[in-house]
């Protein structure tokens, strides 16, 4: 079998009729601009999306949770710890909401290799004094370096430094709403009272904004210290332990792992916001579909021009048979210029798609719910790239082999006999 003269046929027969094989090669270019554009920007949005929550939700949340005692008295008495008692209108129990040796448990966590870090916070509900009302709020303890390194909390600071909780005494950032409420600049002083009724005072720092804002209107932060100093509570009083882990899937067993080992309740990612992971797969899923179909659309077309071209060639085919080449080489000719189209089509998909993501890149994207972005979302990620280019060549051989089949099996005896 001679390649280089089924390629140099193959070549003839794509030039012969250069305006379909234009059309189609435009078929398939358009095609995989649109998957790989389509495919970049809903990714890219769909990390923004969840990057809001997920990006500051720790894989596993180890806390005490404030509820009914299982180990009722009266089990626990002679003459009925072997019956089935039951019991009405139990209350929660008055346990403590403190983690209880949480700096062994840190230290166990830190020698983890399935752990990448975590950090420890306290949460505090509190009261925000604005003249005569009171507004409840939150206010966060957290270990500034830790938090920013695993829960990108420098990334929603929109006035002020991250930092300066840490460096400036009984200070605090407020979210963006609760600071719209409070009408506090940065370097004011607010009233915080405590649900013992504490009053303290705190400096206001700065300002974050998450882009949930109903989570701005209410939450707020400071340094574990100084969260510790509003409660009255000692240097060790931790109320969670956020855990970041090398392998997010893991979540749902270490965390029933580290339940039974800390004697504590754990929070799994997965658990928490089951409904983001749920958003997130349809807006894939569909990206996916509608990239496909487009290339579907665009082998339709190339199945057509293909079989117009064997209709149109059937003289060069008869004399090609009759002149010695095999129905297999006829086959391997028209499968060529399917792959071509395919290939060129491709190769001028991916480079037109990447244009055009790079330009949606560079569109300005405004709004006051997400001040950190600044252009609409776009992921470059390679495998897209990947994906496009192979499907291409498979939608191409697909959409050839057929009319290929086809050719080969053109009798030329009946077609020259028909001249």
């Amino acid at each position: 079998m001679n390649y280089k003269l089924i390629g140099t046929i193959a070549t003839s027969m794509l030039l012969a009729r250069w305006k379909q094989t234009f059309v189609a090669a435009v078929g398939v270019t358009f095609g995989i601009a649109m998957f790989i554009t389509l495919l970049s920007f809903m990714t890219g949005l769909n990390d923004l999306l969840d990057g809001l929550i997920l990006n500051r939700t720790p894989h596993i949340r180890l806390y005490n949770e404030i509820k009914p005692n299982i180990h009722q008295p009266i089990s626990n008495t002679a003459a009925y710890k072997h019956s089935y008692n039951f019991i009405q209108s139990v209350k929660s129990s008055n346990s403590r909401s403190e983690i209880y040796n949480s700096a062994n448990i840190m230290q166990t966590l830190g020698k983890d290799e399935r752990v990448i870090g975590f950090a420890p916070k306290i949460t505090a509900q509190v009261f925000f004094n604005d003249v005569s009302i009171s507004i409840t709020g939150v206010v966060n303890g957290i270990d500034v370096a830790s938090e920013s390194n695993l829960f990108h909390f420098n990334d929603y600071i929109i006035a002020g430094s991250a930092m300066d909780i840490s460096r400036v005494p009984n200070s605090i950032i407020l979210g963006k709403g609760l600071a719209d409420k409070l009408l506090t600049n940065v370097g004011d002083v607010i009233q915080v009272t405590t649900a013992m009724g504490e009053r303290f005072p705190l400096k206001v720092v700065g300002y974050l904004q998450s882009g949930l804002q109903d989570f701005d209107k209410t939450q707020s932060y400071a340094s574990i210290l100084t969260a510790q100093k509003l409660l009255g509570k000692p240097s060790n009083y931790i109320t969670d332990i956020q855990i970041k882990l090398k392998d997010i899937n893991t979540a749902p067993l270490l965390a029933k792992e580290y339940a039974g080992l800390f004697q504590l309740d754990a929070e799994d990612i997965q658990t928490a916001n089951s409904q983001f992971e749920t958003g997130s797969f349809v807006r894939t899923l569909i990206s996916y579909s509608v990239g496909i179909t487009l290339l579907i659309v665009a082998g339709f077309g190339i199945y057509n021009i293909l079989n117009m071209m064997i209709y149109e060639k059937m003289d060069s085919i008869a004399i090609l048979k009759a002149t010695g080449f095999s129905g297999r080489d006829v086959k391997l000719i028209f499968l060529l210029i399917a792959l071509s189209i395919g290939f060129f089509g491709g190769l001028f998909g991916l480079f037109f798609g990447y244009i055009l993501s790079a330009i949606i890149d560079q569109i300005s994207f405004n709004t006051a719910a997400l001040p950190t972005i600044k252009t609409y979302p776009i992921n470059y990620n390679p495998v897209f790239y990947l994906i496009g280019s192979t499907f291409s060549l498979i939608t191409t051989y697909l959409s050839g082999w057929f009319p290929a089949q086809k050719a080969s099996k053109i009798d030329p005896v009946i077609i020259i006999r028909g001249k």
